[in-house]
C-alpha cells in the first residue's frame, strides 16, 4: 500500500477520537538552534499557546489493526473496515512534510493494539523520539497512552510528548465490561495515575526533565449505552479530582457500518454532547459540582444551557445585587461570565453598578435581566415564573448566546 493510501485509511480511522486539543502546551525553546516547529524566533509560521488556542495537528493512527473487539469501535477486531499500518519512520516523514508545507504545527498519534500493549507503546514512543532527537522537532506532540503498557514506557512517553491521554471510553465499569471486555477500568486508572505521578514529580523538582507539560486528557463516549448525563458528569468530576486531568472530552456515539446489536443504531443528539461540554466547563471554571447541575439521575436539558437550568431551579438565590454579591455568585448569573464578573467587581470599587454597565461589558442581557439588581434596575415581579422564563430563554439551536 502506498503512503498516501495508508494516510487516507488511518486519518479517517482517527476521526472518532476527539481528545486531541492542544491547549495548555508550553513553548519549547530551540536554544539558538533551528529546530523544526520551534514556537519562538523568526520564521515560525505556526505556534501553540498556553492560553487555550488550538493548533493544526496531523491526526492519525499508527495502525487500525487491533487485538481488541470493543463493540463501539469502528476498528474493532471483528470489523470489516480496510486496514493499514504505518512504520514509525513513515509517520515521522509525514509529520515533517506536512509541517514544512505549513499544514500543521504538531502531531496527534494513537493506535490500535498490535502484538501487545508494550509493543504498541514502544512504536508510538519511537515516533516521538525520532521527531525530538533526530529531527529536533519543537512542535506539539500528543501521544495516546496504551493503558496496559509498562509504567516505565509511559514515563518515557511523557519525556517526549507535550500531552498524554488515556481514554476511559465509557463512564461506568459495567458498560466497559459489557461493550469492551478486554479493557479494564483498573488498568485505565493505573495509567492515569502513572501520568499524574510523572507530572507531580516533574513539577516538584525544578531540574527534573519535562514530563507531559500540557498534562493529560481522556475521552468518554456519549450514547453508546444507557448511561445518563448525571453519571457521566460524576465520573468526570472524579477523574478531575483524582488525576488532575486538563480536560475530559465527550464524543457523541457515531453508529458504524455493520454495528453489533449491543450498541444503538442511532446517534444521540449532538446537542447532548454540547450540553455536557457546557456543564464540564461550569465544573472546571465556575466551581459547580456535578450534583448541583443534576441533583438526581437523568440527562441535562436540551432546550436551555446548564447554567440557566441551575438558576431556574434556585430562584431563591436570585435576583443578585451586583453591587453587593460575592464574585463567585455574580459569575453564576446567566449571561455573565467569569471575566465579566471580575470586571464588575473591579468597577464597583469605583462607582455603583448600573444596568448600562452590563451593556458596556457585553453581557447577555436577555439572560441576565431576570436575575440581577443594579443601582437603577430591579426585575419586575410580573411574569417572573420559572416556567415562563424557561420558555422565553430556551434555545435549542446550536448557536448559543454568551453564557
Amino acid at each position: 500500500m502506498q503512503l498516501i493510501e495508508k494516510l487516507s485509511v488511518l486519518a479517517d480511522a482517527a476521526k472518532y477520537d476527539v481528545s486531541c486539543a492542544s491547549s495548555g502546551a508550553p513553548k519549547r525553546s530551540s536554544k539558538g538552534r533551528s529546530g523544526l516547529g520551534a514556537t519562538d524566533g523568526m520564521g515560525i509560521c505556526h505556534s501553540f499557546t498556553p492560553d487555550g488556542r488550538c493548533v493544526s495537528l496531523l491526526k492519525v493512527l499508527l495502525t487500525n489493526f487491533c487485538l481488541y473487539d470493543c463493540q463501539y469501535c469502528v476498528n474493532r477486531r471483528s470489523s470489516d473496515v480496510p486496514r493499514a499500518r504505518f512504520t514509525p519512520e513513515e509517520v515521522v516523514t509525514l509529520t515533517l512534510d506536512f509541517y514544512r508545507r505549513n499544514c500543521i504545527s504538531g502531531l496527534f498519534l494513537s493506535s490500535g493494539i498490535i502484538r501487545s500493549a508494550d509493543y504498541t507503546m514502544e512504536q508510538l514512543i519511537r515516533v516521538a523520539k525520532l521527531l525530538r532527537e533526530d529531527h529536533e522537532f519543537r512542535g506539539y506532540i500528543h501521544l495516546k497512552t496504551i493503558p496496559d503498557a509498562d509504567p516505565l514506557l509511559i514515563a518515557e512517553a511523557g519525556r517526549y510528548a507535550d500531552r498524554l491521554s488515556v481514554n476511559i471510553e465509557l463512564p461506568t465499569e459495567a458498560s466497559l465490561i459489557r461493550l469492551a471486555p478486554e479493557k479494564q477500568v483498573v488498568t485505565i486508572k493505573q495509567a492515569m495515575h502513572s501520568i499524574h505521578q510523572g507530572e507531580t514529580e516533574a513539577s516538584a523538582e525544578k531540574r527534573a526533565p519535562r514530563f507531559a507539560p500540557a498534562g493529560q486528557s481522556t475521552q468518554m463516549i456519549v450514547g453508546a449505552d444507557t448511561t445518563d448525563d448525571s453519571t457521566i458528569l460524576h465520573t468526570a468530576q472524579s477523574l478531575y479530582g483524582s488525576y488532575r486531568l486538563r480536560r475530559v472530552y465527550y464524543s457523541a456515539f457515531s453508529p458504524i457500518p455493520h454495528s453489533p446489536k449491543t450498541v444503538p443504531f442511532e446517534a444521540p443528539p449532538l446537542l447532548r454532547e454540547h450540553r455536557l461540554y457546557q456543564a464540564d466547563f461550569l465544573m472546571r471554571g465556575y466551581g459547580f459540582q456535578a450534583g448541583e447541575l443534576l441533583s438526581g439521575p437523568g440527562n441535562l436539558a436540551l432546550d436551555i444551557d446548564p447554567k440557566l437550568a441551575w438558576a431556574l431551579t434556585h430562584r431563591d438565590q436570585f435576583p443578585v445585587d451586583l453591587n453587593r454579591a460575592e464574585p463567585a455568585m455574580i459569575a453564576r448569573v446567566p449571561g455573565i461570565g467569569m471575566l465579566s464578573a471580575k470586571r464588575l467587581v473591579d468597577l464597583r470599587r469605583q462607582k455603583r453598578i448600573r444596568f448600562e454597565d452590563l451593556t458596556r461589558l457585553r453581557c447577555a442581557l436577555e439572560k441576565a435581566k431576570p436575575f440581577v439588581i443594579t443601582q437603577d434596575y430591579r426585575p419586575a415581579q410580573a411574569g417572573h415564573e420559572s416556567a415562563r422564563l424557561r420558555h422565553h430563554l430556551s434555545d435549542t439551536s446550536s448557536q448559543m448566546a454568551l453564557w
